[in-house]
């Protein structure tokens, strides 16, 4: 693959590099700040009370040194698959293989999932209407958006960005507002700060919350994929600093907040932390706020997510990894229509599962998901091993980020919620690897049919003496 090609984009022709460095880093803002944060945190706090804190900056380092590698990489070596490229460079066609579709299936999952709670959140003002509608509308609405192309994409994810940074800090003014007394209603708040008020549950708490801290920070890949575009790849460092800093100042700070307004073990896991906080000030108008808010975040990483694996599948196509259709460009808008429609036929098989299974059989199918996601970051790191020249210092944050992962992910041992998504996500682990053994024997054979059609090549093209 040419390290010059431009743009990834799925509608776009690819010679469009126009992202500067601050409007990735708001484009990264835009597809990180989603239901993960909005509604996720609240199982973190269920877990390990008020340590979820240290379990967000911790979240935050791990997530820092992954995007870190990953834009290193992508400044020295520009690619459209990302980090299924720089997998298949370190390691391999398996690895690239094995990457790229495992980012896929938990891609299509997560969306299914996240279109599920756009359905409840729209059920808030129209609980009449059946949630199958809406969730296929914002689908369509998510399709039709990647169709347009990049500058709809772009534009439209900026302003979402603005809205949901605009929420939190409305939310952070009325929760100061609140603890000077200035609101009628509420009790009295209290920062933890002994040691029996920061971990309530213990050190297997904070360990157990460890993984719905990562949730938040999920989307740095899409980030990743999109870091092509930028019109000097080399600041893709810089992007990824920024918003990992601003993500983190946000989330620690409004989180502190909430906690301190309420106590840990009064959060409900199927409300956003936000709406409890302030549930018992007299402010009629905050439920339909932030139940908009969480409809405009989850809408915006939904469709991060559908630029992505829509981009990732056409990689993997241009790469011979999937049938060659799939990166066949159709229209004026150069659309890969195959593409789109195989993560459509996902998206649709996924939002009947969502609807029709048991909440918590379908709940440990995108904790799967996640987890999948996770070691996607963790192959992100071992692949900085091969594909960049680290210093020392360079390596131990490399070890200490793959450390933080493996944390993360054992962790979800722990709870009986997230414990059948971690066996689950070893099932699809054992598939795509299954599926690798099975290719590998179809790579040989290719690999050996076009060493004799070079050899013949060779033979024919010898002059007759």
């Amino acid at each position: 693959m040419s390290n010059t090609k431009a743009a990834a984009k799925p509608g776009v022709k690819e010679d469009k590099q126009t992202l500067k460095w601050w409007q990735l880093s708001l484009l990264g803002v835009a597809s990180t700040i989603g239901t993960g944060y909005f509604l996720g945190s609240s199982l973190g706090i269920k877990l390990g009370g008020p340590s979820i804190l240290i379990a967000f900056l911790l979240a935050a380092a791990g997530t820092f040194i992954v995007f870190d590698v990953l834009a290193r990489m992508t400044a020295e070596d520009p690619q459209e698959g990302s980090f299924r490229s720089y997998a298949k460079k370190a390691y391999g066609r398996w690895a690239g293989f094995s990457t790229g579709w495992m980012y896929w299936c938990s891609e299509v999952l997560i969306m299914g999932s996240q279109m599920t709670a756009l359905a409840l959140f729209t059920s808030f003002w129209l609980p009449q209407v059946p949630m199958w509608m809406f969730a296929s509308g914002y689908a369509v609405l998510g399709l039709l958006v990647i169709w347009i192309g990049n500058k709809v994409f772009d534009r439209l994810e900026n302003v979402l960005a603005v809205l949901k940074v605009a929420a939190i800090v409305m939310f952070i003014v009325i929760g100061v507002i609140a603890l000077l007394g200035w609101l009628s209603g509420g009790i009295k708040p209290n920062v933890p700060l002994s040691t029996a008020e920061l971990f309530p549950t213990g050190g297997l708490g904070l360990w157990s919350s460890l993984i719905f801290a990562f949730y938040a920070f999920g989307g740095i890949e899409v980030m990743g994929v999109m870091a092509i575009r930028l019109k000097d790849p080399k600041e893709a460092p810089k992007s990824g600093r920024v918003m990992i800093i601003v993500l983190t100042i946000i989330y620690i700070f409004s989180l502190g907040l909430a906690l301190t307004l309420l106590p840990w073990n009064q959060f409900s896991t199927t409300k956003s932390p936000f709406i409890v906080a302030l549930g018992s000030y007299q402010l009629p108008f905050v439920p339909h706020v932030f139940n908009a808010v969480l409809i405009v975040a989850g809408f915006s990483t939904m469709v991060a997510s559908l630029y992505a694996v829509t981009t990732m599948l056409v990689t993997l196509s241009e790469d011979h990894d999937a049938p060659g259709l799939f990166s066949k460009k159709m229209f004026k808008q150069k659309t890969p229509l195959y593409a789109l429609s195989l993560t459509a036929g996902g998206l649709l098989l996924s939002i009947v599962l969502s609807l029709l299974m048991p909440g918590k059989i379908y709940e440990y199918l995108t904790t799967a998901a996640g987890l999948m996601l996770l070691y996607n970051w963790f192959f992100i790191l071992v692949s900085a091993g091969r594909n960049l020249k680290l210093t020392k210092w360079g390596q131990v944050k490399r070890y200490t980020g793959m450390l933080l992962i493996l944390l993360a992910v054992s962790g979800s041992i722990f709870h009986h919620t997230s414990r059948p998504g971690f066996w689950i996500s070893l099932g699809f682990i054992l598939l795509i690897l299954a599926v690798v053994l099975i290719m590998q024997s179809v790579w040989r054979k290719a690999e050996k049919l076009q060493g004799k059609g070079k050899a013949a090549s060779k033979l024919r093209a010898k002059p007759v003496r």
